[in-house]
């Protein structure tokens, strides 16, 4: 009742014919102890949702407003952790027989998922046999097996910006997209591509499509769902894909942010101010003359021919019992075997993820309204139940110091205790300057252990703080041991033993130069890293993307045993930041990379845009003798041309994903599929090449 009628208060604007400011806005809230997602319920739970986002839209708009109008840096977002600065390899039967080749490799790599079990979308998918990729507004499926006999078989153009998506069994695949659907407040102007300006930078709705790929030859759409959002994420449990989508708040036609530019108002401070007060009470007369239809647009499914409209029942609504910013993240299930589509939401800011078989954890972030000493970013964490392939119900939630960098910041154990690690930024006093009344940030980080307790996520355990002044740069927790690494100057490396959730325990250390963004556990006792290596010296031309291998046997005593530095000052592989890309072929010891680099030759007067090379890397990997390069695959020879806006460019292809099978390695770019043999990386076997594309979508 407290927030609900602090919003109240606040919800009310300043009026009056001389613009004077009533009712001034409360003082922002503390973090909530005991945070809990409250439903919108019973007989009013619609007039009870709109009144909510009514309310909590004047007091966003106030602050951010107030906030210019007194010259205040607001930078009303920091509450999100800015402050202002600062294989699994699947195996299939062997059908071979005779002389004859086998149907299927005898192991293959898939996507590079966190949890096994847990299928994560990407935008290339494999069984073994077929490679399906997305590539500018086209899904593609490529028979890949036998590698002698790559080619490929069929092509389906996908509504908007298709990008990531799920092979479900051997003929669906669902595909997502980002399109653009006209909407009472959108404001937003249609998905464009054109050249290299291609993206989601105009979109408002997230497109489901299934295809049916069992006819290679004769792709067929055969349900589209239409939903209002933007995509972050998705994950596959059997039958039923949990979409995880964001929204932004869209304000009404007229709503401003700020008053228009008039001679000599910026320099008069008094009609500066009555300008402010004006837009702010203008404000927000058109944001309580909106309808709870225009705030929360219903869903479109289209299939058979037959269109039906699905609206977003206000029960499926929560709020979270904090100040959190006006967005709208989602838990959209996917039943693919009950042709169901059911969405739970929060009405918040989408933060990170994670998904075990079980659950779905969904973060958010307190709201500080604005900057000021004593506050310590936080994050809230909520809980799903994803065990019903139809819904996800919401089940618990807790709250931790600091936020979190990505979803292998967070981790379920197989007590089902879920342990999280953060960096925490805290805001203090500015001694050295009493002018800087916002105060200064401090930055250390923690490793903590929620179990949740009748629907609240205790902290039942947590680290003793570390590398203060430093921030994570990864962490990957495997079974009862964790690992976590830092960054300022040098890269820390740190051990935890969560054995006893109660005490998580941090073992032991080693520093080495750079920083890992992408630890893979290699066996029990050794992890595989991707990052970048830093010039003792400090010298950025020193610089490279650096593979390693961490002996953690004795988590006291962890020792970087083996290293391997790829490319120059200039080279970098998406695989440092997305694992999906990092390809490790446990059956082979082989791990692939896509990589990227510039290497121009002044003295042979080379070819300017020759320098850009991209390539997939591979390299085996041994826990006992370290890293043996074993060449790379490259699309040198598929130079592309490209005319934007009258400037003519040229690239070559970038690699971006792989597949390896048995002794066959594929390289996946933008223009198509490539195999070779391991034993000759250089001579392509054969190349599957995609259409080129040369319009708009």
């Amino acid at each position: 009742m407290k927030t609900k009628a602090l919003l109240a208060a606040a919800a009310i604007a300043a009026t009056g014919c001389d613009n004077k400011e009533t009712n001034p806005i409360p003082p922002p809230e503390p973090v909530n102890t005991n945070i809990a997602l409250q439903a919108f319920s019973g007989a009013n739970s619609c007039a009870d949702l709109e009144q909510y986002l009514e309310d909590t839209a004047v007091l966003q708009m106030r602050t951010q407003l107030e906030a210019q109008r007194d010259g205040v840096p607001s930078w009303g977002w920091w509450g999100g952790g800015w402050f202002g600065f600062g294989l699994e390899d699947s195996a299939a039967p062997n059908a071979a027989a005779g002389g004859q080749a086998p149907a299927a490799p005898k192991d293959f790599t898939t996507t590079n998922n966190q949890v096994a079990g847990v299928d994560e979308a990407d935008f290339v998918k494999n069984d073994g046999t077929r490679i399906l990729a997305l590539s500018a507004n086209k899904l593609y499926l490529v028979k890949s097996w036998p590698a002698e006999e790559m080619s490929l078989q069929g092509g389906l153009q996908i509504e908007g910006w298709p990008q990531e998506m799920f092979l479900d069994g051997t003929d669906k695949a669902i595909v997502f997209s980002s399109v653009y659907r006209g909407y009472p407040m959108s404001k937003q102007f249609g998905v464009a591509c054109d050249s290299i300006d291609c993206g989601f930078y105009y979109s408002n709705t997230v497109k489901v499509t299934e295809v049916d790929v069992s006819n290679p030859q004769n792709l067929l759409v055969k349900k589209e769902t239409y939903l209002p959002g933007f995509y972050q994420s998705a994950r596959k449990i059997g039958s039923s894909v949990r979409l995880v989508m964001s929204n932004d708040f869209n304000f009404p036609e007229g709503f401003k942010w700020g008053p228009d530019w008039q001679p000599g108002l910026f320099d008069n401070k008094a009609r500066l101010r009555s300008a402010y007060n004006s837009i702010i009470a203008q404000n927000e007369t058109l944001i309580r003359r909106q309808k709870l239809a225009d705030w929360v647009p219903a869903a479109l499914v289209r299939q058979n021919g037959v269109e039906t409209k699905i609206e977003h029942p206000c029960s499926d609504f929560s709020r979270v019992n904090a100040p959190t910013r006006l967005g709208q993240v989602s838990v959209v299930t996917l039943d693919l075997a009950g042709n169901t589509v059911q969405r739970s939401s929060i009405l918040a800011e989408s933060g990170q993820i994670y998904a075990s078989q079980d659950n779905l954890y969904v973060a958010t972030q307190h709201w500080w309204w604005w900057p000021a000493p004593g506050q310590r970013d936080t994050t809230y964490v909520h809980e799903f139940d994803i065990t019903q392939p139809e819904r996800a119900n919401y089940k618990a939630s807790g709250i931790v110091d600091g936020h979190i960098l990505d979803q292998f910041s967070l981790d379920e154990a197989a007590t089902g205790e879920l342990r999280v690690v953060t960096n925490i930024n805290t805001r203090v006093p500015d001694t050295t300057n009493p002018d800087n009344w916002w105060g200064t940030v401090q930055t250390t980080n923690r490793l903590s252990v929620l179990r949740d307790n009748n629907g609240y996520l205790d902290v039942v355990g947590a680290s003793p703080d570390i590398a203060d002044g430093e921030r994570v740069m990864s962490s990957r927790i495997i079974g009862d041991k964790g690992f976590v690494v830092t960054f300022q100057q040098v890269d820390p490396l740190f051990t935890f033993d969560l054995s006893d959730p109660a005490h998580p325990k941090k073992i032991g250390e080693v520093t080495i130069p750079g920083f890992s963004s992408y630890i893979h556990p290699l066996d029990a006792n050794h992890l595989l890293t991707i990052g970048t290596y830093f010039s003792p010296t400090g010298d950025w031309s020193g610089s490279r993307v650096q593979l390693a291998i961490f002996d953690v046997s004795d988590l006291a005593h962890p020792a970087q045993t083996f290293t391997q530095i790829v490319g120059t000052a200039y080279g970098y592989s998406e695989a440092q930041y997305d694992h999906r890309a990092f390809n490790y072929f446990a059956a082979k010891k082989l791990l692939a990379i896509p990589f990227y680099d510039y290497s121009y030759s002044y003295s042979t007067n080379e070819e300017y845009w020759s320098g850009f090379k991209s390539s997939l890397k591979v390299y085996g990997v041994d826990a006992q003798t370290g890293f043996t390069e074993k060449g790379a695959v490259t699309f040198s020879d598929m130079y592309q041309s490209e005319n934007y806006y009258g400037w003519t460019y040229y690239w070559e292809p970038w690699v971006r994903r792989s597949v390896m099978a048995d002794d066959y390695v594929y390289a996946i770019s933008d223009v198509g599929v490539r195999v070779a043999n391991i034993s000759d990386l250089s001579t392509p076997l054969k190349t599957a090449k995609f259409a080129r594309y040369t319009g708009q979508r």
